[in-house]
């Protein structure tokens, strides 16, 4: 009995050591490796007031479906995790598809043209300056990783 109290109590030690396990940790190394690499956007848009887990849950179908009504198989897989699903995560598929910061920050730029071509960026006027970040923000997304699903990942925090 004295055994288990002292090996509960050396557990509770290490965890209090530790400390929190924060939601980020939790997804890496099951969706993508630890990131390496990380930064933070300020962003130039709000969050829309109706933005919740519904919408952006909405917005990763759509462009999931999308994706999937090509031709050809997706390059990259994108969905939404965390309990209000404001964690996107965009996770290549492909080897040596987005293995380095560069690539994936092509990638960033490609998702940027495509939303400078939906009507919303159009309409508002914002075509030419917001960015990719800035739909996340938008819908009321706090982060984006981004993994090559093997060796790479990357943060960005939207503020």
């Amino acid at each position: 009995m004295a055994s288990k109290v002292a090996l509960f109590g050396l557990a509770f030690v290490v965890l209090c050591a530790l400390g929190p396990v924060r939601a980020e940790e939790r997804h890496a190394g099951y969706y993508y490796p630890p990131p390496k690499t990380q930064e933070t956007y300020v962003a130039r848009a709000k969050t829309l007031p109706d933005s919740d887990r519904k919408r952006r849950l909405g917005f990763v179908t759509a462009m999931t479906a999308q994706m999937m009504s090509n031709p050809y198989p997706p390059p990259f897989a994108i969905f939404a995790k965390g309990d209000a699903a404001e964690k996107l995560i965009i996770v290549g598929l492909y080897e040596n598809s987005y293995n380095t910061l560069y690539r994936m920050r092509g990638l960033l730029a490609m998702l940027t043209a495509s939303a400078r071509m939906t009507p919303f960026f159009n309409e508002a006027g914002v075509e030419d300056y917001f960015t990719f970040f800035d739909l996340a923000k938008l819908l009321g997304f706090t982060q984006i990783t981004v993994s090559d699903g093997r060796d790479f990942a990357h943060r960005i925090d939207i503020k």
